[in-house]
């Protein structure tokens, strides 16, 4: 976990790797809830019967389940000290180059790529690639745009 105290201190850590986190389980009961949330039911998360003989091998996360997750690791990456309130501004580009196995753990690393001042704070553009404990490929790289206000 790297801790950074001021907009300056996270400007100089621009292009520096954080992390990697903890690893995090990714069960089924997490991907069928995701699915009751957002109506997405389809056999390839929900079904580990039929998903066994599917393309994967078995059940596999939403890629937008992955995504969403993505605060709550980013909670073991880094940490901004005295910020009063940090919040998700948006997203630049959003990949899911292989598929999340349930079952499987993974764990996120990252790199700033930049941080621009704004009113109260500063804004931060992140590269966040989310590993798998059972592939070589990313199920997940995404360029994050966050605000932290002081």
């Amino acid at each position: 976990m790297r801790t950074f105290t001021s907009i300056e201190d996270l400007a100089g850590a621009v292009g520096e790797p954080l992390g990697p986190t903890p690893w995090f389980l990714i069960d089924q009961d997490r991907v069928n809830a995701f699915a009751e949330t957002t109506g997405d039911p389809q056999w390839i998360h929900t079904d580990p019967v039929r998903a066994a003989s599917g393309p994967f091998g078995g059940t596999v996360a939403h890629g937008y389940l992955t995504l969403s997750l993505l605060p709550l690791l980013a909670k073991d990456l880094y940490r901004v000290e005295g910020a009063t309130m940090g919040v998700n501004y948006g997203l630049n580009r959003v990949r899911f180059p292989a598929p999340l196995l349930v079952g499987s753990s993974i764990r996120i690393a990252g790199e700033i790529l930049s941080v621009e001042p704004v009113p109260g704070g500063a804004q931060l553009t992140a590269r966040i690639t989310v590993s798998t404990d059972r592939g070589d490929k990313p199920c997940c790289v995404a360029e994050t745009v966050s605000r932290v206000y002081f």
